[in-house]
């Protein structure tokens, strides 16, 4: 999650999409700051209404890399028993079998595996995310929101990112019907990221 751009093999007839002359000077190592960042999801719940959740403990770095942005990454971990929708209830089913089995299943990850630049301060990282056990291609669309150096002297990036799954295809099918027809929990998930980092030290 960085400085992305598409690397070409063919570069007679590659045509890159420019890079942010902002995004292009932060080459560096950084670590996602979780108390200033978030990971989280809205689910269709009873077909009527969305169910928002969170992550409450994480960790990520991300490599950004100005001479050739193709070459950015970024790594997160998420530990499952954090998870939290407002709903004690809820939340401890989230942890059960049914779902994501935390105790036989800690932690989700994610490891990048490509990046492009899409053009002004859009861009795309492709990963692959593993949960259950279960691990499948996932990208996820992203805007820089910029970089500032905070009052502790801190240099920051920050990134807002979205991306869909279908929970199915990581093996999260439970569910129950309605009488009126439909499903309880929707199979698509949408993802939310909203990201700050801190570049660390020479």
């Amino acid at each position: 999650m960085g400085i992305f751009g598409r690397k070409d093999t063919d570069t007679a007839t590659a045509t890159p999409a420019a890079v942010s002359p902002d995004l292009a000077a932060l080459t560096g190592d950084y670590t996602i700051d979780p108390a200033h960042s978030t990971i989280g999801f809205v689910a269709r719940h009873a077909m009527v209404t969305n169910v928002k959740g969170g992550f409450q403990d994480f960790t990520g770095s991300l490599h950004l890399d100005g001479a050739d942005p193709s070459l950015s990454t970024a790594t997160i971990d998420v530990k499952m028993d954090s998870i939290s929708t407002g709903s004690d209830d809820r939340d401890g089913h989230l942890k059960s079998a049914d779902f994501f089995k935390t105790e036989e299943f800690p932690t989700m990850t994610f490891r990048s595996t490509a990046a492009e630049a899409l053009g002004g301060d859009d861009y795309r990282i492709t990963g692959d995310l593993t949960i259950l056990g279960t691990t499948k291609p996932l990208s996820i669309d992203l805007e820089f929101n910029g970089a500032a150096k905070d009052p502790f002297g801190n240099e920051r990036v920050g990134f807002e990112g979205k991306a869909e799954i279908l929970r199915s295809q990581w093996g999260l099918t439970w569910n129950a019907a309605l009488e009126t027809g439909g499903v309880l929990v929707s199979d698509k998930i949408k993802l939310t990221f909203d990201i700050s980092a801190i570049k660390n030290a020479a």
